[in-house]
């Protein structure tokens, strides 16, 4: 697999579209510190990390809206590739949706929201949009 962050993206993406309530990705690391930001976000129910002694498993309660059946994400799409890499500099970080949405950034000093980059005046490599 040669994006492994957008194989996790599309998986989440894919399991909306079907409606679905629990999502399960092969984990990582770095798959599991974006899995954290969105569930203190706000845009997943719950998470759980499974061990099961070669990768892991993430498992991942979607939310939905209890009367619209709308889910929490709207969009969630990746920004950075392998073949087009994208960096923010700290006084330029996008925003997403004029500050309605997460931008979510692989920095120095671990992976944040934009919010939080902004604050600790950090830089980093952007990683994907959510809505």
């Amino acid at each position: 697999m040669t994006d492994p962050i957008a194989d996790y993206l599309t998986r989440i993406r894919n399991a909306i579209m079907a409606k679905h309530k629990v999502v399960e990705i092969p984990a990582s690391n770095l798959k599991k510190d974006i899995t954290k930001i969105l569930h203190d976000q706000g845009y997943i129910l719950n998470y759980k990390f499974i061990d099961d002694k070669i990768q892991g498993i993430i498992k991942i309660a979607l939310k939905y809206n209890a009367e619209t059946k709308l889910p929490a994400i709207k969009s969630i799409k990746r920004i950075s590739r392998p073949g087009l890499r994208k960096y923010a500099r700290k006084d330029n970080i996008p925003r997403v949706l004029n500050g309605l949405g997460v931008a979510i950034l692989s920095t120095s000093k671990g992976v944040m929201t934009d919010k939080d980059a902004r604050k600790q005046s950090v830089g980093g490599e952007i990683l994907c949009f959510v809505h």
